[in-house]
């Protein structure tokens, strides 16, 4: 199976193209849960080529200091620029936290500043202001997204009078990874942190689901969370804000292959990949290859 552009007429020297090219959009995660988010992107724009890249050899990035999401997210994005990919979304809310904002504004001015790196969390805040009733939210992620306050600070440029309360859920990615989301097993775990972003808060009326691991766990979610709390996951907000940001920004859109091909690559086995993507993805014809990042 051949990739949208063989490797030796896209090994770029990371400077500035004379022209701008076509290729796939990329997709980054640093595990499985980016899938999620790829999945609605196929669903509302399905004409589009996709190329995903999972660092799920360093997975899980939420316990990682700032430096290290930081490096490891900008090989990605490297990689998928090497590869074609003129347009890329960090499908990964550690990542979108701690590195995005260095890469756009530190980065992509020398690697090539006609290309794009856009996260998952802004597009998830503008929705907020429209689903609380009462302007208590809660936020569900990693230690490394609550840690970095990115979903606060967004929220108060939109939202000044919106209160934010974060819980970090460390086993939850683990679980998903593992796929145990879905056992009793998981019962405890998810039932533990519900329990305690509410009794910091009990007056929250929408939970922000901030990892793309969690919709996995959305049954379990539910089952342990109060029935007038509005749940948020990102898959349909982010695809969404995609297809917004394509149909005003028509020269990147020029720029997105358009033959309906998804790709995937994994810093991990291929065959390990290939088992739990189609979990995931709802489908056994998943094409990866393993690939280096450094």
């Amino acid at each position: 199976m051949t990739f949208f552009f063989s490797i030796t007429s896209t090994i770029l020297s990371m400077h500035p193209l004379s022209a701008p090219h076509t290729g796939p959009i990329g997709v980054f995660d640093s595990g499985y849960g980016g899938l999620t988010i790829l999945e609605k992107f196929i669903e509302r724009l399905p004409q589009y080529d996709y190329l995903y890249l999972g660092d799920n050899a360093r997975a899980p990035y939420g316990t990682r200091s700032f430096e290290v999401v930081y490096d490891f997210t900008l090989q990605a994005v490297k990689k998928l620029f090497e590869l074609g990919c003129p347009l890329v979304i960090l499908a990964c809310n550690t990542a979108s936290a701690k590195a995005l904002r260095s890469i756009q504004q530190n980065d992509l001015p020398h690697l090539d500043h006609t290309r794009r790196v856009l996260g998952v969390i802004r597009p998830t805040v503008e929705c907020i202001g429209n689903i609380t009733r009462n302007g208590h939210v809660g936020l569900l992620a990693t230690a490394g997204t609550v840690r970095s306050e990115s979903y606060p600070l967004e929220i108060k440029k939109i939202y000044p009078n919106i209160q934010v309360t974060g819980m970090a859920c460390p086993m939850w990615v683990p679980l998903v990874e593992n796929k145990e989301y879905d056992g009793d097993g998981a019962d405890y775990f998810v039932k533990e942190y519900i329990d305690a972003i509410l009794q910091k808060d009990p007056d929250i009326d929408t939970l922000i689901l901030g990892c793309t691991h969690y919709p996995l766990l959305l049954r379990k979610i539910r089952q342990f969370t109060p029935s007038h709390i509005q749940l948020v996951t990102q898959g349909e907000y982010v695809s969404e804000s995609l297809k917004d940001y394509l149909l005003r920004h028509p020269d990147m859109d020029a720029r997105c292959s358009k033959n309906k091909r998804r790709k995937f690559l994994t810093t991990e086995s291929e065959e390990k990949f290939r088992e739990s993507a189609s979990v995931f993805l709802h489908c056994a014809d998943v094409h990866v290859r393993s690939v280096v990042l450094e």
